[in-house]
């Protein structure tokens, strides 16, 4: 096997680019929180870039990468990354080192935990967030991690798809959310008073970030500079505009405005959507995968409204519900035309794909669903998961961390 300088110069832009997503996701859930959360919000994203960077290299990227132990984990060989090294990893990515797929993986697992803060913004202790963060990298991102795209794993066995992280980030986020929501309940006043995003600008300008570093998200999947990335590349813009403008045209019709912050939501919804099909669909495809998410996404917060379910920012809606219809679409449409190594979707006359996607789904709900509830509930044993009523009043910037986001109007 021989490094490849080119692939290595794409992949290692690519986990650059993912890189910032974390931070772009910062300031798109900063934006919508009031306030007095903002800069808690921001914390959680920035604080899940510094410890999940150490645990990938001191045991994440073992269990999710690492030699396969039943179909189902990683081993501890790859342990403070003993034999990740710089000679090419075969089962991986045999043009680049093995540290650069490190890398790059640990990137997508940055922003996984990351996802969930979004449904319990503006209630959950701090010291809570970080222990559950650290045992739901390990207990259900790193599982999820090593079934759909570790040798070995099960799902991967099987013939699953996911390019860049549908089931693997934004299902597993997405579901866990929700669970997060419900466990942790609503917020004071949550139903009896309106809450209104305290900077609509700055969501706008995360989900601006998060669109220019899903080109490395989806595009840099393809561990490579040719023709699949480029591929990638395309559909990737071509589903986010289309949801972005599905979304707008909806939430218009529905509300009689056309929503800046549904637009910036609704193209985040086609990137989560597009995200495991980008490496095996054409540009038609794309097209209706982004309208697909514009429309579901959509309804699924109409759904969550209705319910009365306090997931904050709606990572449900857009990450769960997106990266499920991602999941199964690419099971629809994925074609052989666009990546030889993949497999025909059900309208390209493979109809066991789609039944393979509805397995992976289920598998990814069914984990995240028992893994979250089983973490919340034993971190809750060591330190509340909620803050106070008195904390949350006064919000979390000042509570939490004893600083405000912004200074008082009446300094100097």
């Amino acid at each position: 096997m021989k490094i490849d300088s080119g692939d290595t110069a794409w992949v290692l832009a690519s986990a650059a680019l993912v890189m910032l997503m974390t931070p772009a996701l910062g300031f798109f859930y900063g934006g919508l929180v009031r306030r007095k959360n903002v800069l808690s919000t921001i914390m959680h994203s920035f604080f899940i870039l510094c410890l999940i960077s150490v645990q990938w290299v001191l045991w994440g990227y073992s269990l999710a990468f690492g030699p396969d132990k039943f179909h189902l984990i990683g081993g501890l060989d790859w342990v403070g990354l003993n034999n990740v090294g710089f000679t090419p990893n075969a089962d991986y990515a045999p043009t680049i080192p093995h540290q650069a797929f490190m890398l790059f993986q640990m990137m997508f697992a940055v922003i996984t935990p990351a996802l969930i803060s979004g449904a319990f913004a503006e209630r959950q202790r701090f010291k809570a967030f970080v222990l559950f963060s650290l045992l739901w990298a390990t207990f259900v991102y790193d599982p999820i991690a090593h079934w759909v795209w570790g040798a070995g794993g099960w799902l991967h066995n099987l013939g699953a798809l996911d390019f860049a992280g549908g089931t693997v980030v934004h299902i597993s986020s997405g579901v866990s959310a929700l669970v997060a929501a419900l466990v942790l309940g609503r917020r004071l006043g949550f139903g009896k008073q309106k809450v209104e995003p305290h900077d609509a600008t700055m969501t706008v300008l995360g989900a601006a970030l998060l669109w220019f570093g899903w080109f490395g998200f989806n595009a840099g999947s393809a561990l490579g500079a040719g023709a699949l990335a480029t591929s990638a590349f395309v559909v990737t813009n071509t589903a986010a505009a289309m949801a972005a403008l599905t979304w707008m045209t909806v939430s218009w019709w529905h509300k009689k405005q056309p929503s800046v912050i549904g637009a910036a939501a609704g193209a985040v919804a086609g990137l989560v959507a597009i995200t495991p099909a980008s490496g095996f669909v054409n540009v038609m495809g794309a097209i209706v995968i982004g309208f697909g998410a514009g429309v579901v996404c959509y309804l699924a917060i109409q759904l969550r409204e209705r319910i009365k379910v306090d997931d904050a920012l709606d990572v449900w809606a857009v990450h769960g519900i997106g990266g499920t219809w991602g999941a199964l679409a690419t099971g629809l449409f994925a074609t052989v035309a666009i990546n030889s190594a993949a497999a025909n979707g059900l309208f390209y006359g493979n109809p066991r794909q789609a039944l393979v996607q509805l397995v992976a789904v289920g598998a990814a709900w069914g984990w995240s669903i028992v893994g979250t509830f089983a973490i919340l509930k034993f971190v809750n044993l060591i330190v509340p998961l909620r803050v106070h009523e008195d904390e949350e009043l006064i919000g979390l910037d000042l509570s939490q961390h004893g600083e405000p986001a912004y200074a008082s109007i009446h300094a100097n």
